[in-house]
């Protein structure tokens, strides 16, 4: 199983020292890779549910939190490090320019060497939506439509695409990434788990619950089957904790990839260090 961490760009790592003293670490210790989240704006006072807590508020409980660009840090902490994967957990696809945001990953996954592992999400803040002046209620076609046209443009010599939402007629997108760029599929419906299916690489489910899991994987399976995909080409990943019970579970389902917290959310400093260590040889 691999394993990686997330929210690498939030707490002490949005700040340089602490950005790359994490990257290092983490790197040192053996993780295979590290997880940024993204939100552009979170509105003050946001009535929409976050999906993963009971509450349904994000982690941290404010509203003002520090969320550095998740491809702007991934740039900074490339430079720092040689061979540990930088991923998204999540890019809001629909938010952002698709040519644009195809472009920048390009370049990134190039300028490290074919590290990116592009996480992708539909997303769930409307008023985050309303904020940036994008569609909350088509957002999942858009991003079928956005991530149809990445793969163009990271594909084709000359690329042409003509969707719903998107469309291009013979350009050239340069640089082109090293290798096709891996598309981990994010979310906990069936909705996402066809769009693993369907485009994606990786799916990755975090509600912790592995029966509920187990039947996203199986049906993520199926869509890529009727789509002409091997299913068996398919990697699952999920988030929790890093114990050997966890582990061994979360193996049994099937899972090739456990994302993971195991750093101190106040500071980066030798206690921090232990435990990311501590993690990498369990």
């Amino acid at each position: 199983m691999k394993f990686g961490m997330t929210l690498a760009n939030t707490g002490p790592q949005v700040e340089g020292g602490g950005a790359i003293a994490y990257a290092q670490a983490a790197e040192a210790a053996g993780f295979e890779s590290l997880w940024t989240v993204e939100h552009v704006v979170v509105p003050e006072g946001y009535a929409s549910p976050y999906p993963y807590s009971d509450d349904g508020k994000m982690p941290g409980k404010r509203d003002d939190i520090d969320i550095p660009d998740p491809l702007i840090w991934m740039a900074f902490a490339a430079a720092a490090t040689s061979e540990i994967k930088l991923g998204t957990g999540i890019l809001i696809v629909p938010q952002r320019n698709p040519v644009v945001t195809a472009k920048a990953i390009a370049t990134l996954d190039r300028l490290s060497g074919g590290r990116v592992l592009l996480g992708i999400g539909a997303g769930w803040l409307a008023e985050e939506f309303d904020a940036l002046g994008a569609s909350f209620a088509d957002r999942g076609d858009v991003t079928d439509d956005y991530l149809a046209a990445y793969q163009s443009l990271w594909r084709d010599e000359v690329c042409s695409y003509s969707g719903e939402h998107v469309s291009f007629d013979r350009v050239y997108c340069r640089p082109q990434p090293v290798g096709p760029v891996p598309i981990v599929v994010g979310g906990d419906s069936k909705r996402a788990a066809r769009r693993a299916g369907e485009y994606g690489d990786a799916f990755f489910p975090v509600s912790g619950d592995f029966e509920e899991m187990t039947a996203l994987f199986d049906h993520a399976k199926r869509c890529a089957e009727r789509a002409g995909r091997d299913p068996e080409q398919l990697d699952f990943m999920t988030q929790g904790p890093g114990t050997p019970e966890f582990i061994e579970r979360a193996a049994g389902a099937g899972i090739t990839r456990l994302v993971t917290y195991p750093m101190s959310r106040s500071k980066f400093d030798d206690f921090s260090r232990d435990v990311i260590t501590a993690y990498a040889d369990a």
